[in-house]
């Protein structure tokens, strides 16, 4: 009988070596894997299994296991005979004790594919990962959509004394319709968090620029204070709600794993820039042409964002195909979660149960009046009450948006560092000191002091934001977005409280001193709060 010569295999089969000894038990191998051609030795004519050293994978010396039959038991394990773990798949000639190359990864590695730059997705299951993650580019188009909203936030301060000229409204009236704005900003914030995770990032953002742009195009027919309340209060108040810093929150938690504290801060920088191109624009327009082209300008920068967002806004890393930033692993798109009312009152519910919420929620609040109910709303009437043109004082605010980027960007960089109760009680510190020296800092003209006020406020205006996100994170995970809505909510109640109570200490006192001063203690009171946050347990970490 005439013996056939085994025909070649390729090279790389054998650097992963023969089949590993259990595979022995399973029989004969399947008919395609026997058209590749015999294993390096060839089996013998016979077709019986193959003995010897070179065959099973052991060293020479080592013990030979016996022949094994398909369907016969064998009589000691593989590995206890050849001293080679089962399916190690060591080659011939390698020692036992070493580690060979193996042609299926761990189950817990990343796959060399994804680790060149592959991810899953797409029509081919694959797809090349670009050289810039997606989740930049995300960033940068939720960076621009929150700049095109921010003119609502640049106007009530400006609108104060025009108002009350032309229609003879107190500026208690005019900041309850201002504090009624700051308060649905904030109550909306969670329900459009939940909203998103309902209905999308894309159509919630959209639907918001548009009740904006609703809302401050009607206030140029109003001539009762009822419809300030209704058209700049609640249309304008629910609108920007739904593009707060929930939304900030909400694209870092799905776009990014790494780098969270980082995009948190140009995010919420987002916001000081959009003050920075607006504020000077819509005092200019106000000096020149009145208020009513100015509420114009607003609702149309809030219009032409809308094709951007719907356009360009992606929900998901999923929708593109790719990991979240910094993430190994794929994560599919989680379903549409219904019920977003019901889901939003639940997550406070449990939320409310800890006491951190409350001292963040508390900490919040404090920020939000001495930041938006405080300085955003009434810095420009003081500073005209001691003689400085309004152009001048809307230019103080707008460099104050200046530095608040800078301030917000470092804030997000040090949260990715440092311990965020820390920087939280550092912040509202530094921010309590410097309210304290403003009104003896007011003036008819800018002089260098007032210039140092607006730089040191300025790098600390909204750092805060950043560090309170993070423990949000850390304590209540996937619900994060939510629970920092009502976080947000109450930064929100505590700017329209003091927006309301600022104008009604002018009409009282006839000065804003009282209020400046009892900003700076609370702000001294919301440092303590911070200091005494307690690191989350295990188990609410992993809750």
């Amino acid at each position: 009988m005439t013996q056939t010569t085994p025909s070649p295999q390729p090279a790389d089969a054998l650097l992963t070596g023969p089949a590993p000894a259990d595979a022995l038990l399973t029989g004969p191998a399947p008919a395609d894997a026997q058209l590749k051609g015999p294993a390096p030795n060839g089996p013998p004519p016979t077709g019986l299994p193959p003995t010897g050293p070179a065959s099973t994978g052991a060293a020479c010396g080592d013990a030979v296991p016996p022949r094994v039959l398909p369907g016969e038991a064998p009589s000691a394990p593989p590995e206890e005979l050849s001293g080679v773990p089962t399916g190690s798949g060591v080659p011939a000639g390698v020692p036992s004790g070493a580690e060979a190359p193996s042609s299926v990864p761990p189950s817990d590695a990343v796959p060399f594919d994804v680790a060149l730059g592959d991810v899953p997705g797409g029509r081919g299951g694959l797809r090349k990962r670009p050289r810039m993650h997606r989740a930049w580019f995300v960033a940068v188009v939720a960076f621009v959509t929150i700049i095109g909203a921010a003119g609502f936030a640049s106007l009530p301060g400006l609108l104060i004394e025009p108002l009350h000229r032309e229609f003879n409204w107190s500026r208690g009236t005019i900041g309850f319709a201002v504090s009624v704005n700051l308060a649905l900003y904030g109550l909306t914030a969670p329900f459009a968090a939940a909203l998103m995770d309902r209905f999308g990032i894309r159509r919630v953002v959209a639907c918001a620029l548009t009740v904006i742009a609703v809302g401050s195009a009607l206030t140029v027919t109003m001539t009762e204070a009822w419809q300030l309340v209704l058209f700049w209060g609640v249309l304008v108040g629910l609108g920007s709600g739904s593009m707060a810093l929930a939304f900030a929150a909400t694209v870092t938690n799905r776009w990014f794993v790494a780098r969270r504290g980082l995009v948190t801060g140009i995010l919420t920088a987002a916001g000081a820039s959009g003050q920075l191109v607006f504020l000077p624009l819509l005092a200019w327009l106000m000096k020149d042409h009145g208020w009513r082209p100015a509420s114009i300008t607003v609702a149309l920068a809030a219009l032409v964002v809308v094709p951007f967002v719907w356009l360009l806004l992606r929900d998901h890393p999923a929708d593109v195909g790719l990991a979240p930033y910094g993430s190994p692993d794929f994560v599919p798109k989680p379903p549409p979660v219904p019920g977003a009312a019901r889901r939003a009152v639940t997550v406070l519910f449990s939320a409310a149960r800890t006491g951190p919420f409350w001292l963040l929620a508390g900490t919040f609040a404090i920020c939000g009046a001495s930041t938006n109910g405080l300085v955003k709303t009434h810095f420009v009437p003081a500073a005209h009450d001691h003689g400085m043109p309004v152009t001048a004082a809307a230019g103080l605010l707008a460099v104050i948006g200046v530095f608040d980027i800078i301030g917000t960007i470092a804030s997000g960089w040090f949260t990715d560092r440092f311990e965020p109760r820390r920087l939280l009680a550092v912040y509202y510190a530094l921010r309590g000191i410097s309210l304290l020296f403003l009104p003896i800092l007011l003036a008819p003209t800018v002089n260098t002091p007032m210039l140092f006020f607006i730089v040191f406020y300025g790098l600390d205006w909204v750092a805060t934001v950043p560090p309170t996100i993070a423990l949000c994170r850390e304590y209540f995970g996937a619900d994060s977005a939510i629970v920092f809505g009502w976080v947000l909510a109450s930064h929100q109640v505590g700017a329209a409280l003091v927006a309301f109570l600022g104008g009604l200490a002018r009409d009282v006192f006839g000065s804003y001193s009282v209020v400046w001063y009892a900003s700076g203690a609370l702000c001294a009171a919301a440092a303590l709060m911070a200091l005494i946050i307690r690191r989350p347990t295990v188990k609410q970490r992993t809750a």
